[in-house]
């Protein structure tokens, strides 16, 4: 039978006498794009409702209508109704078409985004509150009365309706006194709906005092803010220059105009020393998000962001995908850290994906940085981004003396891992009273256990990785699966006894030639092991700033952000442990880490000094850090790359295929490789395994597409991969712009 023509159809789907119109919509599901349903005709666009999928109801949002669309070729009475709408902020104009453009940019199902836009907890009901005030009717007189209760009902007397625990700390009880008054009829609990109110930031607050380069920065960063348009500005300051106090007076702009303010932070070990800072400038703590929050935590996060009620919030890369209604400034800090690239699911850059959310905002975004990234410093140099430079430290502080330590000339005892140099310095600096860090990117006691009969090295049965020891749990760990064993007695290979060794340290090996070396030191392990959770980083930073830990051994979690006056000494254990692997940014991730490890050092009053320990001290990379010339390294690395085509000069993505069985995938991977069209200007290499070539017990092999800065790399990849079946329990994954090589 021949289809209607496009205008009976048009004026078919347009019939709105029923009260409801065919509308786009967007749902959890990790589908192509929007599906077409019955919307009630007054629901807006942006609204959230329950919508029936597959025999299953789904979470969705009213979308877009895409003048492009094709009128259906089917029935309307065939499309089915979405079901209720959910109470809930709409989905903001801004943010929808983010996650189109994060689709279409990383090739991601547009439904895949939208779920990291809707946390499961942030559609939860709002919950039930109890709230204790004064009877407006007065106290019930027959009420036994003491000294706390007649203290409790005079400082409650005029207050508002208060959470018992805010009540209590009113009137100077315990929450327990609070709600035996309410039984007695001396208190009265109002059972109300919804979440407390957030706390009002101040945009005045407390003024820092700024230097002449902070107080042009700040100048520039605030008109940039006011403009109320889309602008990116590198925020370029050395360790410790005060970078987090000048972007601050750019949130207070931010908030004085009425508009919301994100900040990106690479890990939550960062987070609470930079919300006391906050809390002293605003007079109240920001909205918190990341992964650790509890789901009443989450869904009241996202509920007050979606009504703008948040004025200001701090948070992880996911941060990125909140509901801001009225979005005005954007700040990614140390803009430069892989942390803000997301490895599995929908693979996106934090830092690049918030300048295109400012963008289609029209706000503000600020890069903040000490060692600046090579794609960030190669937009500057193109006029893309502006650049503030802050060169010296704030308050007079001076960068520290960085040292080289030649481990092929001054090698540490047999069985050590710290060289007499740093020995030196850090009994110096525990005879003057300040604190020293020994940093080490490597968690765990030893990185492998090998049999001293046969040589075997403990591997991981679902992955291409070695076993850690890690003492302190008495297990060996998988830093990729999570798998973990009891050390073995009996090798599994000679069933020799007794004969596993440790090869090489981690930071609890350290900590262990630190104990046995200075028994009387107060000496303490940092890594993401110990510190696993908010409260674990609050005490630890709380401890190292009070002076109660005086050799800190830690990874990559202390390696930037934090400010301890009294750490005068830094000491690089392994400094070439980054250098290796062949991975395009070796040398660049080298020269950051040990650079921002090493400005821990002497960031107050006393000076400072880094000593880094290495066996390639002519390296360009040791060169550099020790000379404090990024401007040298940064030039010869950008000339490699551009030489070679590599970022930031050209384009790269990865595809990477996975499955159990390994010839399965290789078949696949190499069937994929034949079908990659010829574009002048790309070329794909591979397939070939993966460096990690097994991962959670699948089989991994991975392309390389190489292309041209002006390579349309998502046409290409399209082209390639929309006809392509992948079958057989074999899955295709897509990386664009890539950072990670395993």
């Amino acid at each position: 039978m021949a289809k209607p023509e496009a205008s009976a159809l048009t004026d078919l789907f347009d019939d709105e006498s029923d009260g409801f119109a065919v509308r786009p919509v967007l749902t959890t599901a990790p589908l192509a794009g929007p599906l077409s349903y019955l919307v009630p005709v007054e629901m807006p666009t942006g609204a959230l409702v329950e919508t029936p999928l597959g025999g299953r109801t789904v979470t969705g949002v009213v979308w877009d209508q895409d003048p492009t669309d094709k009128p259906l070729d089917f029935p309307r009475s065939k499309l089915k109704a979405v079901g209720q709408r959910l109470d809930a902020p709409l989905l903001p104009p801004a943010l929808r078409q983010f996650i189109d453009w994060t689709a279409r940019y990383v090739l991601s199902p547009p439904g895949a985004v939208l779920r990291m836009a809707l946390p499961r907890a942030a559609l939860a009901p709002p919950p039930k509150r109890t709230l204790y005030r004064s009877p407006l009717t007065g106290p019930n007189p027959e009420a036994r009365m003491t000294v706390a209760r007649r203290r409790a009902l005079a400082e409650l007397q005029d207050t508002p309706a208060l959470p018992a625990m805010e009540a209590a700390r009113v009137a100077n009880v315990s929450p327990a006194v609070v709600k035996g008054m309410a039984a007695a009829g001396l208190l009265e609990a109002v059972t109300i709906i919804g979440d407390a109110p957030m706390p009002v930031l101040d945009p005045e607050g407390r003024k820092p005092s700024l230097g002449a380069a902070q107080a042009e920065a700040v100048l520039a960063l605030e008109a940039a803010t006011r403009a109320e348009a889309f602008s990116v500005t590198l925020l370029d300051g050395v360790t410790g220059s005060g970078k987090t106090v000048v972007y601050m007076e750019a949130i207070a702009e931010a908030l004085a105009a009425g508009c919301q303010a994100l900040c990106l932070l690479p890990e939550i070990a960062l987070t609470d020393q930079w919300l006391d800072r906050f809390q002293d400038r605003f007079g109240a703590r920001p909205l918190v998000w990341h992964s650790e929050l509890s789901a009443v935590e989450r869904r009241r996060a996202w509920r007050a962001i979606g009504t703008g009620e948040a004025g200001v919030v701090v948070g992880a890369r996911s941060a990125l995908y909140l509901p801001f209604p009225r979005l005005g400034l954007i700040i990614v800090d140390e803009e430069h850290d892989g942390a803000f690239k997301q490895e599995d699911g929908v693979r996106y850059h934090a830092r690049d994906m918030a300048v295109v959310r400012g963008q289609l905002e029209q706000a503000a975004v600020i890069l903040a940085s000490a060692t600046p990234s090579l794609e960030t410093l190669a937009n500057v140099d193109r006029g893309r981004y502006a650049r503030l430079a802050l060169p010296h430290r704030h308050g007079g502080a001076e960068k520290p003396d960085i040292g080289l330590i030649d481990l092929r000339s001054q090698p540490p005892e047999r069985g050590k891992w710290l060289s007499a140099p740093l020995v030196d310095a850090i009994e110096e600096a525990l005879a003057n009273q300040k604190q020293s860090l020994l940093f080490l990117n490597r968690r765990g006691y030893a990185p492998l256990t090998l049999c001293r009969a046969c040589g075997e090295r403990l591997e991981c049965p679902h992955c291409t990785a070695w076993l850690v020891e890690h003492r302190l749990h008495g297990r060996l760990i998988c830093h990729h699966c999570g798998y973990s064993a009891r050390p073995p007695t009996n090798c599994p290979a000679c069933d020799a006894e007794d004969r596993f060794a440790p090869s090489g340290p981690g930071v609890e090996r350290v900590a262990e030639e630190a104990m046995a070396r200075w028994p009387d030191a107060r000496v303490e392990v940092a890594s993401s092991d110990t510190l696993a959770i908010p409260q674990a980083i609050r005490d630890f930073t709380q401890r190292m700033a009070a002076g109660e830990i005086d050799i800190a051994i830690g990874t990559q979690v202390l390696a930037k952000g934090h400010h301890f006056p009294e750490l005068t000494v830094v000491g690089i254990v392994d400094g070439d442990l980054g250098l290796g692997g062949g991975d395009l940014r070796a040398a660049e991730r080298t020269y950051q880490l040990l650079t921002q490890a090493a400005g821990r050092a002497g960031r107050a009053e006393s000076p400072g000094r880094a000593l880094i320990q290495t066996h390639q001290p002519e390296h360009p990379v040791m060169q550099a850090i020790a000379a404090s010339d990024r401007d040298a390294f940064v030039a010869a690395e950008s000339a490699t790359r551009q030489m070679a085509g590599m970022p930031p000069h050209g384009r790269l993505a990865a595809i990477i295929i996975t499955g159990k069985d390994f010839a399965a995938t290789e078949r696949t991977a190499r069937v994929t490789a034949r079908a990659a069209p010829r574009w002048e200007g790309v070329r794909v290499l591979g397939p070939a395994p993966a460096p990690l070539a097994q991962l959670r017990g699948r089989w991994r092999f991975r392309l390389l597409v190489q292309g041209r800065r002006e390579t349309h790399m998502q046409a290409y990849l399209k082209e390639w991969l929309d006809p392509l079946e992948i079958k057989g329990g074999v899955r295709l994954h897509v990386d664009v712009d890539p950072y990670s090589f395993l």
